[in-house]
C-alpha cells in the first residue's frame, strides 16, 4: 500500500508540474475515477473480469472495492501514456501501446495478489499455463478497459509531445517492469508469471529503451510526434 501511495503521488504531481492542472485532473478523472467505476461494476456483476471479490486486507472499501485499487491504476496509467508518447506518433498507435503496457502489468499484479489472498475468482478457468486462480478473461477485460482509459487520456490530457522532465516517469516505468520480473522470479516463487509478464509487458516497455538509446546515440531528442 505504501508503494502505491508513493507511486500515485509521483504520477499525479508530475502530471501537474509537467503538463498543468488540466492534465492532472484528466489523469485523476480517467484513471482514478474510471478505475474505481470499472472495479465496482466488476465486483457487482462479474463483467468484464469474471466473478471475483476482495478480502478485507487492503484497507477501506466502497461498493466492495478497496480504495487502494484505483490509486494503483492511476500510478501506472501516467508513465504508460508518457512512454507511448515518447516511442511513437499518432493517437491510435499511442493508445494501443499504452493500453497494452498498462494491461500487461496485471500479469504481475494479479498472480501476486491472489497468492497473498487479497482477492479471488469464483471460477478461475481457463487460466494461463502455470498461473492458476486467474481466468484469462480477466486479462482480456483489463485490456479492453485500458484501451478505453488511454483513449480518454489521449483526448483529455493534451499530453501528446514528450517533455524534458519526463525522465522520472520513464524511470518509474522501467523500475516497475524490472522489479516485477525480479520479484516474481526470485522472491515470490511465481516463475510462470515472471515469464508471462516479462515477455508480454516487456513488448510494451522495452521499445522505450530502444528509443532512448537511439536518441542518446544521435545526440538529439527523438522528434516529438513522429514514430521512433
Amino acid at each position: 500500500m505504501a508503494t502505491v501511495l508513493i507511486g500515485v503521488a509521483l504520477s499525479v504531481t508530475h502530471a501537474l508540474l509537467s503538463r498543468g492542472p488540466r492534465a492532472m485532473a484528466a489523469l485523476i478523472g480517467t484513471a482514478m475515477v474510471g478505475g474505481f467505476a470499472v472495479e465496482a461494476v466488476g465486483v457487482a456483476t462479474g463483467f468484464p473480469f469474471g466473478t471475483y471479490d476482495y478480502s478485507g486486507e487492503l484497507g477501506p472499501k466502497v461498493l466492495g472495492v478497496p480504495l487502494i485499487i484505483p490509486l494503483a491504476w492511476t500510478w501506472m496509467a501516467w508513465p504508460a501514456w508518457l512512454a507511448a508518447v515518447r516511442v511513437t506518433g499518432g493517437r491510435v498507435r499511442r493508445i494501443l501501446l499504452a493500453g497494452a503496457g498498462l494491461s500487461t502489468w496485471d500479469l504481475f499484479l494479479d498472480p501476486q495478489m491472489v497468492a497473498e489472498g487479497y482477492w479471488r475468482w469464483h471460477d478461475p478457468v481457463p487460466a494461463l499455463p502455470g498461473v492458476p486462480g486467474i481466468p484469462i478473461g480477466n486479462y482480456l477485460g483489463w485490456l479492453g478497459f485500458a484501451l478505453l482509459l488511454m483513449t480518454a487520456m489521449s483526448i483529455a490530457t493534451r499530453a501528446t509531445t514528450p517533455a524534458a522532465g519526463d525522465a522520472p516517469m520513464y524511470a518509474l516505468w522501467f523500475w516497475t517492469y524490472a522489479s516485477s520480473v525480479l520479484a516474481h522470479a526470485v522472491f515470490l516463487g511465481l516463475p510462470a508469471s515472471a515469464v508471462w509478464g516479462g515477455v508480454l509487458m516487456g513488448a510494451a516497455v522495452l521499445p522505450l529503451a530502444v528509443t532512448l538509446r537511439r536518441s542518446a546515440r544521435t545526440g538529439r531528442p527523438h522528434p516529438a510526434g513522429t514514430p521512433a
